[in-house]
């Protein structure tokens, strides 16, 4: 897995040097984060920018919440972002970013992605699996990056990929999106996995039972 972990800082660094110019010609916009506990001001006027370029071409806005909450299991976010209402425009998008909020309290496994359009219409714009997985596949890959790191790419991503679904679904090209590098590098990590696995089966297991059948026969 060490090439692994090597390809992924290799990207992480990439995705950052692309962020770079944008960064340096950031404006203050209006914010389109409604929360932020995890995110560094670079990620914050990233956001900003996406969004702000979304709107402009779309008419959509679209807003995102990343939380250090711990919410509990079955927690209804749906609910939880009323608190938000006075802050969206229509038509809008709400994507929420919880890691350390609880899926199932007897696997102990955490982090939830929320994604609350305010129409069917808008709903129909983005794929909700597609921009889920862009945030939630980054998080989860196991390398040296801090997990803040990763929060904030994985937010990134994730957003960039529902601006990005949005536009796309009015026949519209945006120019501050990032590209989804991680998802060739997640597919590469299932791969290496998977064979690695193969091999150590084949060396420790069948190959074993086929010397020892194979010796059988000759005998």
């Amino acid at each position: 897995m060490n090439k692994a972990t090597s390809r992924a800082s290799f990207l992480l660094a990439i995705l950052a040097l692309a962020m770079l110019p944008l960064l340096l010609n950031a404006t203050q916009l209006p914010s389109k984060l409604l929360r932020n506990d995890l995110l560094k001001i670079e990620a914050t006027q990233l956001i900003d920018k996406m969004g702000e370029e979304l709107y402009v071409k779309t008419g959509i806005h679209a807003y995102a919440i990343a939380t250090n909450e711990h919410f509990p299991e079955r927690f209804n976010l749906v609910e939880y972002s009323k608190q938000y209402e006075a802050k969206l425009s229509k038509p809008y998008v709400l994507f929420i970013f919880a890691p350390y909020a609880t899926i199932t309290k007897k696997s102990g496994a955490k982090g939830r992605v929320g994604i609350i359009p305010s129409s069917d219409t808008v709903r129909s714009m983005y794929d909700y699996d597609d921009v889920r997985d862009a945030g939630v596949n980054i998080v989860a890959i196991e390398d040296s990056n801090t997990d803040e790191d990763k929060f904030n790419i994985g937010v990134l991503q994730a957003y960039s990929v529902l601006a990005d679904n949005i536009a796309a679904s009015k026949g519209i090209k945006l120019k501050n999106t990032i590209p989804d590098e991680m998802g060739t590098m997640v597919l590469i990590l299932r791969i290496l996995v998977y064979s690695g696995t193969a091999v150590l089966l084949w060396i420790f297991i069948f190959r074993p039972i086929w010397m020892r059948r194979k010796s059988g026969k000759e005998q």
